[in-house]
């Protein structure tokens, strides 16, 4: 576990925290699309306010970047991209469905990717697994691993954060499930 590289693909309300904590410990990169997100970021300056720039500072294994080559040699990802509702409720999975191809084009063997995305039951299978295969080559639970951990953050909220609150996480086999649990835990363990 201590050789793990991460990468939070989507630096929102909810990469972005996840992405100051698991810098405190592991070697992180935060990726979003957005240039002036990235710059922002950089300068420790958060647009959204739920993270303070003395947070930025605690974080010594974190790095920002808008350029994808950047996360090729991450062995996890972390997807937190936003999935969006139409007026008819329907999700739009375009930022899912595009990072999944992102992450598929770098994926190696044994790696792990991880959704936080907020996905209705059986996206994650039916949707992005495929979209992993397809884009790396390589078969899901033989050559690389998924798994699972909804989003709880509620925006705004400086006394249920991501520090504070239980994560909830699963994954592709019994072993994997175990591994995501020691990953999240280990940013919350007491120093």
């Amino acid at each position: 576990m201590d050789d793990s590289k991460i990468a939070i693909i989507g630096l929102g309300y909810v990469g972005l925290p996840l992405s100051i904590e698991f810098g405190k410990i592991f070697k992180t990169i935060g990726f979003d699309t957005k240039q002036s997100r990235v710059a922002d970021l950089n300068r420790s300056h958060d647009s959204s306010f739920e993270v303070t720039s003395e947070k930025f500072q605690e974080s010594k294994k974190l790095t920002f970047t808008n350029d994808v080559n950047d996360i090729a040699n991450c062995n996890i990802y972390i997807i937190t991209v936003p999935t969006p509702i139409d007026e008819y409720k329907k999700p739009n999975l375009i930022p899912l469905t595009t990072a999944s191809e992102t992450v598929g084009k770098f994926l190696q063997k044994d790696d792990l990717v991880i959704y936080e995305s907020t996905v209705y039951p059986g996206a994650t299978e039916e949707v992005c697994i495929p979209i992993l295969e397809k884009f790396s080559g390589l078969e899901f639970n033989k050559d690389f691993y998924c798994g699972y951990s909804p989003e709880r953050i509620n925006p705004g909220d400086k006394t249920h954060t991501i520090t504070t609150i239980t994560k909830v996480t699963s994954g592709s086999t019994p072993e994997i499930a175990d591994k995501i649990d020691q990953l999240y835990i280990k940013p919350n363990k007491p120093k």
